[in-house]
C-alpha cells in the first residue's frame, strides 16, 4: 500500500514546488502552476488521497440568473473539460477538487491529475471570475 512518503516522492519526481504542513501529517501545499494561482493542497487520508484547491469565494449576486448561468458553466466544465477534478460548491467556497484511492496510486496518476488542475485554473478561473465576480484565492 501506498503512503504520505510515497506521495512525496511522486512530488518531488514532477518537480513541483511544495511543503509539508507541520501539524497536519499526509497534508502538502503544493505551488500554482502560474504567477497568482492558488496553492493546492494535496492530503493523504487513507484509503484516499484527497487534492483540492479553493480557487474563489463565491460572491452573493443580486441577479439570480447571473449565478444561474455561472452554475450552469461549472455543471458544462465537469462534463465536457475536466477527467479527473471537478468543480464543487463548499460552505461558499467554489473548489475543484479530487480523490484518487492511495491503496493502488501511481506516479502517472497523480501527475494527470495534478496536470488537469493546473490547466483548469489556467484556462478556466479567469472566465469563472469575471462570470460570478469570483475573489481568487479568497
Amino acid at each position: 500500500m501506498r503512503t504520505a512518503s510515497d506521495v512525496e516522492a511522486y512530488l518531488l519526481k514532477m518537480n513541483r514546488k511544495f511543503r509539508a504542513v507541520d501539524d497536519q501529517p499526509g497534508m502538502f501545499l503544493v505551488d500554482g502552476a502560474g504567477a497568482g494561482l492558488p496553492s493546492v493542497a494535496v492530503r493523504v487520508d487513507p484509503p484516499l488521497v484527497v487534492v483540492r484547491v479553493h480557487i474563489g469565494k463565491a460572491a452573493p449576486a443580486s441577479d439570480p440568473a447571473h449565478m444561474s448561468a455561472f452554475y450552469r458553466r461549472l455543471l458544462e466544465l465537469n462534463a465536457r473539460e475536466l477527467v479527473h477534478a471537478s468543480y464543487g460548491v463548499d460552505q461558499g467556497q467554489v473548489v475543484l477538487s479530487s480523490a484518487l484511492e492511495l491503496e493502488n496510486l501511481d506516479y502517472n496518476e497523480l501527475e494527470a491529475t495534478m496536470d488537469e488542475i493546473d490547466l483548469a485554473l489556467s484556462q478556466q478561473l479567469p472566465g469563472l471570475a469575471k462570470l460570478a465576480g469570483l475573489t481568487p484565492g479568497n
